[in-house]
């Protein structure tokens, strides 16, 4: 533990920033999954977790917690996946 208080203060919000973090990140990967298992219904329900996946993506590419490209490799993954399930035939 540091000696000095502004060090002491800078400790407390790194811990408080990564606490902050990890329910952020946590939340994200959930969105991911709840998209993954959308997969098995119908394409409607799938469409709507995929907004909400992709909106989820942008909100954390915004505030830092995922790289841009890295958010939109997964976006672009995301939406290719839905439209290998949900293809039109013919």
């Amino acid at each position: 533990m540091p000696n000095i208080k502004s060090a002491i203060k800078r400790v407390e919000l790194t811990k408080a920033r990564a606490l902050k973090n990890a329910a952020a990140k946590s939340t994200l990967r959930t969105t991911l999954r709840r998209f993954d298992e959308s997969l098995s219904t119908d394409a409607e329900t799938a469409k709507v977790a995929l907004s909400k996946a992709t909106r989820a993506l942008d909100k954390a590419t915004t505030k830092g917690l995922v790289h841009k490209n890295t958010a939109a490799r997964k976006k672009s993954r995301l939406c290719k996946r839905y439209a290998q399930q949900f293809a039109q035939v013919g």
